[in-house]
């Protein structure tokens, strides 16, 4: 099965609609809802990066019996040290991002806890590719 959404840069209010609608799909499919869990989690993190940080992309999700892989590719100024993003705290959020409650540098931490696989490409000035895969069983 394979799901496609679209983020938009800046639209914090459907913040989370990809990974609600996934969410929904899994249960559908009777998916144990601790994996779901980490599922939503790892996704709702990477949607909120590419709001807060490119200029929007594209969400996609491929779906079989063994696990789920998920895509966040954004347009945007992309990831200069990605060893660095990757720590805890580590945010280049603007001020107005933070002032929502969003961009406290745990973004990409909080994804690699809650997949089996994580991949981050980045290119600066082109943007970011950020794939997750989930073990179903």
């Amino acid at each position: 099965m394979h799901l496609e959404y679209t983020v938009i840069e800046g639209d914090f209010v459907n913040a989370g609609s990809a990974s609600s609608s996934i969410k929904k799909t899994l249960k559908q499919l009777n998916v144990n809802p601790s994996i779901v869990k980490r599922v939503v989690v790892a996704l709702y993190e990477a949607e909120v990066n590419a709001i807060a940080h490119a200029y929007g992309g594209v969400v996609t999700a491929d779906i079989d019996a063994g696990k789920i892989l998920l895509r966040v590719i954004d347009k945007g100024p992309g990831i200069p040290d990605i060893d660095w993003a990757m720590q805890e705290g580590n945010s280049t959020a603007s001020p107005e991002v933070r002032n929502m409650g969003f961009g406290a540098g745990m973004g990409l931490p909080n994804i690699k806890k809650n997949v089996d696989r994580l991949n981050v490409q980045s290119t600066v000035g082109v943007g970011t590719t950020v794939e997750m895969e989930v073990n179903l069983s």
